[in-house]
């Protein structure tokens, strides 16, 4: 079965299109503090004392999920039954 170059061209387009929709959308600041249900001034101070992964540009802050994902992660408290 012979794939005509029309073809070839919508399937490119669909991958592309799914491609697009894989990488990690950045969090504003607003979002980063509800998606963590932290106030404000705690994401403040985490950033400010670089405990949490963030981008900055100009005023602006900007989070990864996969970056609040492993603060988060990284502090977890162990049940007794684990220790």
């Amino acid at each position: 079965m012979a794939t005509t170059q029309n073809e070839i061209l919508e399937r490119l387009g669909r991958i592309e299109t799914l491609l697009a929709g894989n990488q990690p959308q950045p969090l504003s600041f607003p979002e980063a503090c509800k998606y963590l249900h932290f106030a404000p001034s705690t994401l403040y101070r985490l950033t400010s004392k670089s405990l949490i992964g963030h981008f900055k540009t100009g005023k602006l802050l900007f989070f990864l999920r996969e970056d609040l994902d492993k603060f988060l992660l990284a502090h977890r408290i162990s049940v007794r039954k684990e220790i």
